[in-house]
């Protein structure tokens, strides 16, 4: 009766020492997991904190861009009424005031 005694709880101190060293190696992966999970949010953090302030920037120089196109709209529109009146001279021009060439 005492070997069956002693034989469980050898089997047994073996089930639980089998079961600790799985345990530690889960722990030991885990350790690994956490340490690369904050290294990886670490450098994410370097990367993007100064994100919002870039994309600011970048709407800010956009509305600056927006701002000098409409201006630039403006004085090509002009430049086009300019250039249409011009052609319209010249057409009035040669049609009326250009001298008859003589035919030889």
């Amino acid at each position: 009766m005492v070997k069956v005694v002693v034989i469980i709880n050898t089997l047994i101190s073996l089930i639980l020492l089998y079961t600790a060293w799985r345990v530690w190696r889960l722990r030991l992966r885990l350790v690994r997991i956490t340490n690369w999970l904050i290294l990886t949010e670490r450098c994410s953090h370097a990367v993007l904190y100064t994100a919002p302030e870039a994309i600011y920037i970048g709407q800010q120089n956009i509305h600056n861009l927006r701002q000098t196109n409409q201006a630039l709209d403006i004085q090509i529109q002009q430049l086009r009424r300019i250039l249409g009146l011009l052609v319209v001279g010249q057409r009035f021009w040669r049609r009326y005031f250009r001298k008859p060439r003589l035919k030889v």
